[in-house]
């Protein structure tokens, strides 16, 4: 058995640490994690309460619509984001996250990959032992580094963001995937645990992706940063992916919604008035509105056509386009306060086809490849969700959904179908 399908063995349920102690750092080569069938993976979802459908609901009582109201308030007050601290029951593992992505980081830096990605950086696992008894490992490191350097993120900023200086933040979601979602302190990384088939979908699917965001720097997939696994003791690996956070900054982020072009379950109670619950909506909470991005529009709306097929070829569906308004201020508007990115001139790879990479105007932000300026608003948006695989156990949902749900929309539905779909959607709600 290769290092590289050791290091995947297991799915996740380690239990937690300590986060001290020194470092080993043993390469390990390995091999790409091919034929991987994923499962849902749902993305960065913040708290998705639960509702019924608009359009499909019953009639109830006023007592009784009272007492749902005041359940779903309760479950609501409940969920949020939670700052880790000493006394929360996932804060030695993030202790351990911190330490060893800390540590990890420290390799990158003082050795920073040059050059083109080879096979081997593709396929290395780097495995750190610490002292205090957990491993991380680090998949495809210098792929990764890359990655973050293209969309000029230094890696001292990184490890700061991400290792021991500030607390996780958590995010707590009715996903059914039982995945943890956290946030680092300033809210600008997003991690994610993730299953083993997951991991393997993304790992096969890595040097695609890479070459993708070469042609297209600004595409609106969701920039991956690192995937690693973590092990305590003998206990089973537990796998998580780290991604620019789509939602940053978000001091002034007004709404937010996850949109996938159906309307089966796609519908979000919104939050009671006085209630600073941060919700993300769903398609059918959007009806009546529209996204005006001005003359950025035909650019929004190629780039969608170019990275909804580049996932259809991928043969993956279930992805998501998080999407953000912010208000934008007087001195905000115009053409002063935006810029042609450097490094949008690098990447064309067909000289005979220098409109490949879709180039664009950007705001001057840290994460200005998922926004858009329009008129009145500022928009964040990123295709997230990228590792489910259109394979029997889909198609077979499909077949049931198609019974459950007849003439009306759900999301498992081909590949094909459901990029166009999406695409559709968002022509059809931007102006």
């Amino acid at each position: 058995m290769t290092e590289a399908a050791r290091l995947v063995g297991h799915e996740a349920g380690a239990e937690p640490g300590s986060c001290t102690g020194a470092v080993g750092t043993q390469p390990k080569p390995g091999k790409l994690l091919q034929g991987a069938m994923a499962g849902p993976s749902p993305g960065p979802h913040e708290i998705l309460a639960p509702s019924p459908e608009a359009g499909h609901r019953t009639a109830t009582s006023s007592s009784s619509r009272r007492g749902l109201l005041w359940r779903l308030r309760d479950k609501q007050l409940r969920l949020g984001l939670f700052e880790i601290g000493p006394g929360h029951e996932l804060h030695r593992l993030t202790c351990m996250m911190q330490a060893g992505l800390w540590a990890a980081t420290q390799v990158s830096i003082d050795n920073p990959p040059t050059g083109p990605p080879t096979q081997e950086d593709f396929s290395e696992v780097m495995t750190q032992v610490h002292d205090e008894g957990f491993e991380l490992g680090t998949l495809a490191g210098p792929v990764f580094a890359r990655l973050r350097r293209s969309v000029g993120l230094a890696e001292e900023d990184y490890q700061a963001a991400l290792g021991p200086g500030g607390p996780y933040l958590q995010f707590l979601s009715t996903s059914k995937s039982k995945a943890s979602f956290f946030l680092s302190h300033d809210q600008r990384f997003f991690l994610k645990t993730q299953r083993r088939r997951e991991v393997q979908v993304l790992l096969t699917h890595l040097p695609r992706y890479v070459q993708h965001l070469q042609r297209h720097p600004h595409s609106l997939l969701a920039r991956l940063l690192g995937v690693h696994s973590l092990q305590v003791a003998q206990g089973k690996k537990k796998y998580f992916i780290i991604m620019q956070s789509v939602f940053y900054p978000a001091g002034r982020i007004s709404e937010r919604y996850d949109i996938k072009g159906c309307e089966v379950s796609r519908w979000v109670e919104p939050a009671p008035e006085c209630n600073e619950l941060v919700l993300v909506l769903k398609d059918l909470n959007f009806q009546g509105k529209t996204i005006n991005v001005g003359p950025q529009r035909s650019w929004l709306l190629r780039q969608m056509e170019l990275d909804t097929a580049f996932l259809r070829e991928l043969n993956v569906l279930d992805y998501s386009l998080l999407m953000a308004f912010q208000h934008l201020h007087q001195d905000e508007r115009g053409s002063s306060l935006i810029f042609r990115l450097a490094k949008s001139v690098h990447g064309a790879q067909s000289p005979e086809d220098p409109g490949a990479q879709n180039r664009r105007l950007l705001p001057d932000a840290p994460n200005a490849l998922h926004i858009l300026d329009g008129p009145e608003q500022r928009y964040f948006l990123g295709l997230v969700d990228l590792a489910t695989v259109y394979g029997l156990r889909k198609r077979l949902e499909h077949l049931w959904k198609t019974l459950r749900y007849p003439g009306r929309t759900f999301s498992t539905v081909s590949p094909a179908r459901y990029a166009r779909r999406l695409c559709q959607w968002v022509e059809a709600h931007t102006e």
